[in-house]
């Protein structure tokens, strides 16, 4: 789901009520992992490694995110699976591990970041969306689980696509669909690269750090922050 398998989670966050917002942003487009879902191949491999560094050495250079952001980019996961074990036969279980046991690496939601999100749909009149580097085969299990995912007008899925962000192709295929002006449209999301191909092709755009950052920084452009 993203380029690197970030090590962080965030706590929940809380605010006062804010202003209006302002008229120069008519939608609001949210990455999810790492912005609303903690997702994490760490929270599944911390079970299968006794060693941390053993887990790590394992997610660098095995179940790499070049590998996984292939399965992003629409490639099934059984073909995923046979490729990668013919290359590490004696890893077999643990690179299975990632397609069978998949739900367990998802965390919580950041529920900081969701308080926003609620905020956004609560107080505003904004149109929410949610652009996501994200396997098709296991999205629905992220549907399934977290409610909120329902309260996005509609969500672009890169493995649906077959293309993934950064590529501009994915952010003109999102403007288009939606009918998105983006000199009108913020988008959030943790990634730099992702950021940076949006703001290239002139989005409004904010990098998330934590749900108290982005609080704050939504308030600084006269939106809720939660």
């Amino acid at each position: 789901m993203r380029s690197l398998y970030r090590h962080d989670a965030f706590a929940s966050f809380s605010a006062v009520p804010s202003p209006v917002p302002r008229a120069d942003i008519d939608a609001v487009v949210f990455d999810l992992g790492g912005v609303l879902i903690d997702w994490n191949p760490r929270h599944l491999y911390r079970r299968m490694f006794d060693v941390d560094a053993e887990m790590e050495r394992f997610l660098a250079e095995v179940c790499s995110p070049a590998w996984n952001d292939a399965q992003d980019r629409g490639r099934s996961w059984r073909e995923a699976v046979d490729g990668l074990s013919a290359l590490h036969p004696q890893e077999r279980a643990r690179i299975e591990a990632f397609d069978t046991r998949w739900a367990e690496t998802l965390g919580d939601a950041l529920q900081g970041s969701v308080d926003v999100l609620a905020a956004l749909r609560r107080e505003t009149g904004l149109r929410l969306f949610a652009l996501t580097n994200w396997s098709q085969e296991k999205f629905p299990l992220a549907r399934a689980r977290f409610e909120f995912l329902q309260w996005f007008e509609d969500i672009v899925v890169s493995g649906e696509e077959g293309m993934a962000k950064p590529d501009a192709a994915i952010f003109e295929r999102t403007r288009q669909r939606f009918g998105l002006d983006p000199a009108r449209t913020l988008f959030i999301d943790d990634s730099v690269r992702n950021v940076d191909a949006a703001r290239a092709l002139g989005w409004q755009v904010e990098q998330f750090q934590s749900p108290s950052q982005l609080a704050a920084a939504l308030r600084a452009r006269g939106l809720p922050g939660s």
